[in-house]
């Protein structure tokens, strides 16, 4: 039993006035202190990138193969005549050569799309990567050196004078074909950047925007929500304040003023 004009003891008040706080919805999961000390090594963490870029850049080869047929196929040939001891051109003042590189160039371009599509809808749902951009780079570039080599061998050979005997005098050959600017290689790798940048901007994975400072995070039951000057003010309709916020009528605070003494 408490002696008269006892104080109150400052905990227990404190203990009153202070409720059990509501865990913070805000915070960090427990595990992520335990993620970040005991994080995965750095190889293992680079080991999907690692794949999926050397996939993208195996797709790219094998596309480059198809890229030397088309290009063997479709690419203007140089005509050659042969007079005496002499290999002259049939069309001195033909663009046969501008167009191999013209054919070439349409091609890589054709590819760079292609290749960059299929690569941005395979590795959509991961929300791509720097794999994917290096690997169509780099992909792309051998691809492109694949097609001009491969090419060459698919066309007409490159021993003239063989061919000359060939023919003999006042025959016709065609020469091989070839590129004369080397640029042109740097197409395919170009429009694959392009392409995919422009995919990624309209269709790319997008991150979920923050909660405002004052809204509930996702997955948060409203009865955990923060409370505070910080939290949400409560829409409802309004009324008179009650007594329970400390505003009540002058005749209830009398009441309670006298049943106190």
């Amino acid at each position: 039993m408490t002696a008269p004009n006892t104080p109150p003891d400052p905990a227990d008040a404190d203990a009153r006035a202070v409720p059990d706080a509501a865990p913070d919805p805000f915070a960090p999961p427990p595990g992520a202190t335990a993620l970040k000390d005991g994080a995965p090594p750095l190889g293992r963490r680079l080991l999907p990138e690692v794949r999926v870029g050397a996939g993208v850049v195996v797709a790219c080869l094998v596309a480059g193969v198809v890229f030397a047929g088309l290009w063997a196929w479709l690419a203007p040939k140089v005509p050659l005549v042969v007079d005496g001891d002499r290999i002259l051109y049939a069309d001195p003042e033909g663009e046969q050569r501008a167009g191999a590189d013209a054919v070439f160039v349409l091609i890589g371009l054709g590819a760079g799309i292609v290749t960059a599509l299929g690569a941005f809808l395979v590795t959509r749902r991961r929300g791509g990567g720097i794999a994917v951009a290096l690997g169509l780079t780099v992909g792309g570039l051998l691809g492109s050196i694949g097609a001009w080599r491969i090419g060459r061998w698919l066309g007409p050979g490159n021993d003239l004078i063989g061919e000359a005997r060939r023919v003999g005098d006042g025959g016709h050959f065609d020469a091989s074909i070839d590129l004369g600017a080397l640029g042109a290689l740097l197409v395919w790798p170009m429009a694959a950047m392009v392409v995919l940048l422009l995919l990624s901007a309209a269709f790319g994975k997008r991150e979920e925007d923050p909660p405002p400072y004052w809204g509930v995070p996702a997955g948060v039951p409203a009865a955990q929500a923060p409370t505070g000057p910080w939290a949400a003010p409560e829409t409802g309709p309004s009324g008179p304040p009650g007594p329970q916020d400390g505003t009540g009528s002058d005749a209830q605070r009398g009441t309670e003023s006298g049943t106190q003494r």
